[in-house]
């Protein structure tokens, strides 16, 4: 579990401190491949792994993981309104000079979103028997939340300096970024997590986040090819990260 919250950690601040160095332009370029490798490798821990778990967990009622999906598939298209798609690796030119609450002010609704994004992500990364499948690969989908905050983390690096000016600034809103998912955890595996399983709310979690997933993933797979044009770079990102989450199951 230690090693988890590093890895989360740890993955957020690097990306977030390579902002610093970086060019905007040269890292969205870079960032392109991850984007599509991390987006594959997400989706299918989502619909091998997360799906299935929520669906045993709650077999006499599997339609309300629908529509715990449903709301978390939808609520983070209210999510996205919000973080202007920074969970993506998005920085948009409005979002960066913060048309609504001003230059040099911290974009507190685009990180409160971030935060309660990564949170919920936290929040499912539970190793109990008692949740077989998410216990057993437990790791794997610690590794897609980490590959999932990397162009989330140099994007909102990014933008918080483009905001507030100088990177000092940007430590603040990233550190309280890094340390949400690693919250999370924690919560779920040592304060409430008996509660979790004995009321089917951590089916009901997971159904959410497999709603996140679906639309993240899916946006991100979108994204990266808008022209509908075969990208040979990017489609071997997508199908590594594809075939990487096939093999760690």
């Amino acid at each position: 579990m230690g090693f988890a919250i590093f890895l989360l950690l740890l993955t957020v601040l690097g990306a977030g401190a390579a902002a610093a160095w970086v060019p905007v332009a040269r890292g969205s370029q870079w960032l392109k491949p991850l984007l599509a490798f991390s987006g594959a490798y997400l989706f299918t821990l989502t619909v091998t792994h997360i799906l299935p778990e929520a669906l045993q967990l709650l077999p006499a009622h599997p339609e309300r993981v629908g529509y715990w999906v449903l709301a978390g598939f939808f609520g983070q298209l209210l999510l996205e309104g919000l973080s202007q798609g920074v969970e993506h690796g998005h920085v948009h030119h409005e979002a960066a000079h913060g048309p609504h609450d001003g230059p040099g002010r911290v974009p507190f609704l685009l990180l409160g979103a971030l935060v309660v994004h990564s949170f919920l992500e936290g929040s499912i990364l539970v190793r109990t028997p008692e949740v077989g499948q998410m216990s057993r690969n437990f790791y794997a989908i610690v590794v897609g939340v980490a590959l999932h905050h990397m162009p989330a983390a140099f994007a909102l690096a990014t933008l918080l300096r483009l905001r507030l000016g100088a990177f000092r600034r940007v430590w603040p809103g990233l550190l309280i970024f890094a340390v949400a998912s690693p919250v999370g955890i924690i919560i779920s595996n040592y304060v409430v997590l008996s509660q979790l399983l004995s009321s089917g709310l951590y089916a009901a979690l997971l159904g959410l986040v497999a709603g996140n997933f679906l639309h993240v993933s899916t946006t991100i797979l979108f994204e990266t090819s808008p022209e509908h044009r075969l990208n040979w770079p990017k489609l071997g990102a997508t199908l590594a990260g594809l075939l990487l989450a096939l093999a760690v199951a």
